[in-house]
């Protein structure tokens, strides 16, 4: 997607506008450059951005996953509820774990092997799994969580020299590891063949099923892995922890120039994405934007994420057909 005449692409347009609303903080809001605040800034986005990894390679194959909050969700409770229970967290872990990969192997078995459409899909389980989370642990808050693991998830402790948090470290490690996979190997040519044109794809010998259920099953592991950080983060474990996250994952990897309909995209335009949202959460905290306002702020930029390039499109394709109308006369 590229902007009218200008040839900057959609994904670099939103790096700018980062480079941009970062250097508005700095120059408006007290504190904003402050090490604790942008420790705090990036560790508030973690869980966010890592279910933002998997889902760009998902939605660049034409599909998608809304369930990944509520697995978030479901993590959590199941954490909260084994910890309660007297088990040892390095046991509860590898169980959360073996938990998202099973609710992602049912999210790809609907899509593949029964042929449902993912949206149709993830809304179902979206619900299942939250609700599974309220049957898990129901009203209840599960707290007091070893100080050994929760140490490396909160905002407090960076990497030594750097304002970087542990699961923000994580976070690029696997970005990095995302945008080589999906840029530079086989694997990554694929995804943008399935999504581009799907049965093309399957008659061209990629095995569209193995890969959509393998995507699929990384989503759900990613997203229980997020529960377990997000419990550590806040010391507590509740049913509706991480509710609503899905909007975010979603208006991140769109606004990062993901085409929605796959086929077309970049691993470095979602990175912008989710780490515009989460500056621009942060900034707007800090001036006192009431939460409703920053939702409508979030709401407003999923909208013009999808709707922005589908105007250029259209103009540029107004233009074309303009172009053509006047040489042939």
């Amino acid at each position: 997607m590229r902007l009218l005449r200008t040839g900057l692409r959609w994904d670099t347009a939103v790096g700018v506008l980062l480079v941009a609303v970062f250097v508005t903080g700095l120059g408006t809001t007290d504190g904003f450059a402050s090490r604790d605040n942008l420790a705090f800034a990036f560790n508030d986005i973690a869980e966010v951005a890592l279910m933002a990894l998997p889902m760009t390679l998902l939605v660049v194959a034409g599909q998608v996953d809304l369930s990944v909050a509520s697995m978030l969700g479901l993590s959590s409770a199941l954490t909260g509820q084994l910890w309660d229970s007297g088990w040892a967290f390095e046991t509860i872990v590898p169980v959360v774990l073996l938990v998202g990969v099973a609710g992602g192997l049912l999210n790809g078995w609907l899509v593949t092997k029964v042929g449902l459409p993912s949206l149709a899909v993830t809304i179902g389980t979206l619900a299942l799994y939250r609700g599974l989370a309220s049957v898990v642990l129901g009203s209840n808050a599960i707290t007091d969580f070893p100080e050994n693991y929760a140490k490396w998830a909160v905002d407090t402790t960076t990497v030594p020299g750097t304002f970087i948090t542990y699961p923000v470290a994580l976070f690029i490690v696997l970005a990095v590891v995302a945008a080589v996979v999906l840029h530079a190997t086989g694997l990554g040519r694929s995804l943008f063949a399935i999504g581009a044109q799907e049965d093309a794809a399957y008659y061209a010998g990629i095995r569209v099923g193995r890969i959509k259920l393998a995507l699929f099953v990384v989503t759900g592991l990613v997203s229980a892995f997020a529960g377990v950080v997000f419990t550590l983060r806040y010391g507590s474990a509740r049913a509706d922890n991480g509710q609503g996250f899905e909007m975010l994952v979603i208006a991140s990897v769109l606004l990062g120039g993901i085409d929605f309909d796959g086929g077309r995209g970049t691993l470095f335009g979602a990175v912008a994405g989710v780490l515009l949202i989460g500056v621009l959460k942060n900034l707007l905290t800090l001036n006192d934007v009431a939460n409703e306002v920053q939702v409508i702020v979030t709401g407003l930029l999923l909208v013009a994420s999808v709707l922005t390039p589908r105007l250029i499109s259209t103009v540029g394709e107004w233009r074309h057909r303009r172009a053509a109308a006047t040489s042939s006369n």
